[in-house]
């Protein structure tokens, strides 16, 4: 489809996604981001992938769109805020208690994106035909790449997306199509001269400007990183026990952030701020039964306390010491060996 109707056609679209709960909705074309291939070899050659085997045995086809599904001829990408309610940063001041990322304090954001994605995908089958495949943060897709083609932002020095209209609290979600639906302009860097995300990063996982190390990212560290975290980044970690938001909350963008929209995003009980050494005290089922429904119960018990105890390590209160003490015998040895460490350094 081509011409006035299907620009008719992708205005009730942007109208539709809308009204779904995403703040913003473009399009690009599968081949609209040839840069993909090369950065992702530069990043995986460097080894800034760590653990995440992944992205090397999937790369050819998270560089190439196109070839996810060849007969897609446009791609839809859609944002929905998140947006903080309060200063994520000032979390990061109480070291007797833990901080947990903006996105994990809520509702697991990809079933909620998923929904709102198919809602529109029906919405398009049904007024135009043609299929589509939906992706949410689960499929080797470049969204943040795509992202930019497609105009919602552009990769900020920090690699996340960031929106003129946005700042960069927004979950990302994509929607092949094999209508062939008007492209967007991609979005233009606006970073200038700012370092704010950069210098704020507590163990400096930025090697240069638009690149990041996930080997250092607390980030990556915390949820993806399997075994004991280098001794020399744990007090880098502070008290921040899943995920890292510093580099995301000082982006001056962020003046025009627009309040989430999904309520269920809002923090949980027991989410801002909780207890260190109540979390210490987690066993496999308490650990499952208070993170139902969290993007947290995913990394499992024994990882989750081995951020905890790491935390503990970085609290500064000696009170704690009988708290980590009492895991030095965990049955899972790197927790063990992290409480350990912890009653070390009080």
């Amino acid at each position: 489809m081509k011409g006035p109707a299907s620009g008719t056609l992708k205005a009730r679209l942007q109208a539709e996604a809308e009204a779904a709960g995403f703040a913003m909705a473009r399009v690009c074309r599968p081949d609209a981001v040839p840069q993909v291939p090369a950065r992702l070899q530069a990043f995986l050659k460097r080894g800034y992938h760590g653990q995440m085997g992944w992205l090397a045995e999937r790369s050819h086809w998270r560089g190439d769109p196109a070839a996810l599904w060849p007969a897609a001829r446009s791609i839809i990408m859609l944002a929905e805020p998140y947006t903080p309610e309060t200063d994520p940063l000032a979390a990061v001041g109480r070291r007797e208690r833990a901080t947990i990322s903006v996105y994990a304090q809520g509702r697991d954001y990809h079933g909620l994106v998923k929904k709102r994605l198919k809602r529109v995908a029906r919405w398009l089958i049904a007024e135009a035909g043609g299929a589509v495949k939906v992706f949410v943060d689960t499929a080797p897709v470049p969204e943040k790449a795509l992202g930019e083609a497609a105009g919602l932002g552009w990769q900020g020095k920090h690699t996340n997306l960031v929106s003129r209209d946005l700042g960069n609290w927004f979950f990302l979600g994509a929607i092949f199509t094999t209508l062939d639906l008007p492209e967007d302009a991609p979005e233009n860097d606006h970073c200038g001269s700012c370092r704010a995300c950069l210098d704020i990063c507590p163990t400096e996982a930025f090697p240069a400007p638009y690149q990041l190390d996930a080997r250092r990212c607390i980030s990556y560290l915390t949820i993806e990183h399997k075994g004991p975290v280098d001794a020399a980044l744990r007090p880098g970690l502070g008290n921040r026990i899943y995920g890292c938001d510093d580099c995301l909350a000082v982006c001056p963008w962020n003046k025009f952030a627009v309040a989430a929209r999904e309520t269920r995003y809002a923090a949980r009980a027991g989410m801002v701020s909780p207890p260190l050494e109540e979390l210490a005290g987690l066993d496999d089922a308490a650990f499952r039964q208070r993170f139902s429904g969290s993007a947290i119960k995913r990394i499992g018990r024994d990882r989750f306390v081995r951020n905890v105890a790491y935390a503990i390590g970085n609290s500064g209160a000696p009170r704690m010491r009988p708290v980590v003490q009492a895991l030095a015998n965990d049955p899972d040895p790197v927790v063990a060996e992290a409480a350990r460490w912890a009653a070390l350094r009080l």
